[in-house]
């Protein structure tokens, strides 16, 4: 039981801690400080939720219809290449914190909004979290569930650091230089995932 749960928080954290979309997202809120709670929490109520799905074996039904997956793909490009030339008109234009926040508020509907669509429209979520995982945990047997807690117990862990640890880089992040680096690199992420999204269509 207690081997499968660390397997799970350490399979769990291999997943969601590299830099992607949804990371890059969060990151920028916390160091905004704007709807931190409410984006960590979409984050993680949503990991936990497919990690569920993936655990109970869903993930079959997936591999079964790569139609609906190719679907997912597309729209989930379509959606990150806006969002990347957002971020790149940001980088044209960055502001400091302390003059406006980094840039015009955002409000809490567009936060969640944008959320969860960087979470549920990005196919690498139900290859990586509910195929992978999920296959992972099967491997666990009696203690699948307990390796699926512990992959959400990770997942709960990153995202709340992430979130309300990026208030540490606020002093760098005061020059407008530095929001001109950041967003041109979420600019770079999303354009870079989704053009690997749109290579493996079909």
């Amino acid at each position: 039981m207690l081997v499968s749960l660390v397997a799970g928080v350490g399979f769990g954290l291999s997943l969601i801690i590299a830099i992607g979309a949804q990371n890059a997202f969060v990151l920028r809120q916390g160091l905004r400080r704007e709807h931190v709670f409410a984006v960590v929490a979409v984050c993680a109520l949503s990991d936990v939720l497919l990690i569920a799905v993936g655990v109970g074996g869903l993930g079959s039904l997936i591999q079964a219809a790569p139609w609906l997956l190719d679907t997912m793909t597309i729209g989930g490009a379509a959606f990150l290449i806006v969002y990347g030339l957002l971020a790149a008109r940001r980088a044209f234009r960055p502001s400091a914190i302390d003059a406006d926040a980094a840039g015009k508020p955002t409000s809490l509907r567009t936060a969640v909004t944008t959320c969860l669509a960087l979470t549920w429209l990005n196919p690498h979520v139900y290859l990586d979290t509910v195929i992978l995982l999920g296959s992972v945990a099967g491997s666990h047997g009696d203690d699948r569930w307990w390796f699926g807690l512990g992959a959400a117990i990770g997942s709960i862990v990153w995202f709340t650091v992430l979130g309300y640890g990026a208030r540490a880089l606020r002093p760098l992040f005061a020059k407008p230089a530095a929001w001109r680096v950041l967003d041109a690199l979420i600019a770079v992420v999303m354009f870079a995932i989704a053009a690997s999204l749109l290579r493996g269509v079909g």
